[in-house]
């Protein structure tokens, strides 16, 4: 938000419109033994100029903020064009909250609408919604989902390395549900999955990157009249097969990526995407288009009325909003760069990923944990700790990745490290000098 003052005319003002004196009579009605009376040890007030300057100081002061970072794990440091930011935050868009008016709210129901049609596309499967909370919630609700749509089985499998964070997020969502969630290796999955499954949840690519094939998994779990959920990196399906072409029936993941800073953990933004035979399980809000006895085109939430969200154990969702601005952004920033920016930010972080994992084998000590085909996150088993590598990396301005002893203790050498687009040739040279350092 841009820096505004108020003068004392301003304040004059505004206390007349009130009909009130003082800055006191505007918050008489707070009992006193609840407001702070003792005036506050506060500097000087600062110009504009001065302002800055100091808030400029003070952000300088953060090593972490201005380090190289090759950290990822679910979070991650792909380049925003200037001019998400500058649109983003145009009048047009900033229509009334909740488009519950349709009237008022054309602006913010066109972009939803638009930010599905991505995701549809991106997916390859045929409807998305406005969005959720986050890519953790997004799984969640994606299990609740297909629990109500198998109506048959209490057992959801689990398959390979997910994200710990979403296995925790979806464990507390279904606590007391009675679904029994049960954690399975890919190479074991015919042999697991039964009638009493009602769906399948798959990270493509896994929590440390690695691509997988789900040749016949649809085929295979359909079998049993399950579902299959598959949680992807928006930005990998510009490369990789789309969850649709891999017959899965619902697509989610975090498209914090898609526009949207890391900023210090969040909020971030989840997508849904299913086939069209689940679109009525959808959770959260669908827009959609249509036109007015005019004829004129505009935009309404659709398929769900606003009480649904009301009915507890018998509403579809009891989501009953979405993370709009950031949904704006990510459809600014897939609008902006086209699918073949995107297949070029794909590309990029795949090529630099490849080139630092075959430079950090070559030091002494050093493996690659994983073999076989990833995207833009590898991990190393360090002949040290970790936590104590990347400690002394951050000495060197480089967030050197993410130790697995966070939610592994049983692997304090192995490290998730990312690298996307944004990060140079010279970046990742600065790496294995400085990894050369510390390790040697």
């Amino acid at each position: 938000m841009a820096y505004i003052p108020t003068t004392d005319a301003d304040r004059a003002a505004m206390l007349a419109a009130l009909g009130i004196d003082d800055v006191e009579a505007l918050f008489a009605s707070i009992p006193r033994d609840l407001r702070l009376t003792r005036p506050l040890d506060l500097p000087p007030p600062l110009g504009e100029i001065d302002l800055r300057r100091h808030l400029t100081e003070l952000a300088a002061a953060d090593q972490v903020a201005q380090a190289i970072c090759f950290a990822g794990a679910g979070a991650y440091d792909h380049y925003c064009p200037a001019a998400v930011d500058a649109l983003a935050s145009r009048g047009e868009f900033a229509t009334a909250y909740t488009p519950y008016q349709p009237e008022v709210s054309q602006g913010t129901l066109a972009v939803i609408f638009e930010f599905q049609t991505f995701i549809a596309r991106l997916t390859g499967l045929d409807v998305a919604n406005a969005g959720l909370y986050d890519g953790a919630s997004a799984c969640a609700e994606a299990c609740l989902m297909a629990l109500r749509a198998a109506k048959r089985g209490t057992k959801l499998l689990l398959a390979g390395a997910i994200h710990p964070d979403t296995v925790a997020v979806v464990r507390t969502y279904l606590e007391g549900q009675e679904v029994e969630i049960q954690r399975v290796a890919p190479a074991d999955l015919p042999a697991v999955v039964d009638a009493d499954t009602a769906a399948v949840l798959v990270q493509n690519p896994d929590f440390e990157g690695r691509c997988l094939d789900l040749t016949g998994w649809s085929d295979a779990i359909h079998g049993h009249g399950a579902l299959l959920i598959a949680c992807c990196d928006p930005i990998s399906l510009a490369l990789l097969r789309p969850p649709g072409a891999w017959g899965c029936d619902i697509a989610v993941g975090e498209a914090q990526e898609l526009g949207n800073p890391l900023a210090f953990g969040g909020p971030y933004l989840g997508y849904l995407a299913c086939t069209q035979r689940l679109v009525r399980q959808l959770p959260g809000r669908l827009v959609g288009k249509t036109v007015d006895r005019r004829g004129n085109p505009g935009f309404v939430l659709t398929l769900q009325a606003r009480e649904q969200h009301i009915k507890r154990a018998r509403a579809t969702s009891n989501i009953c909003s979405n993370q709009s601005l950031l949904a704006l952004r990510a459809t600014l920033y897939l609008a902006l760069i086209g699918p073949h920016g995107l297949a070029q930010v794909a590309a990029a972080s795949q090529t630099g990923a490849a080139r630092l994992r075959a430079a950090l084998t070559q030091l002494a000590g050093v493996a690659a944990v994983n073999d076989g085909p990833h995207f833009k996150e590898f991990t190393l088993r360090l002949p040290m700790a970790a936590d104590r590598f990347c400690a002394a990396m951050g000495e060197r301005g480089i967030l050197a990745g993410v130790p697995l002893s966070r939610w592994h203790p049983d692997r304090p050498d192995d490290l998730l490290v990312c690298v996307t687009e944004r990060r140079t040739a010279a970046d990742l040279e600065a790496y294995v000098t400085a990894a050369w350092e510390v390790l040697t």
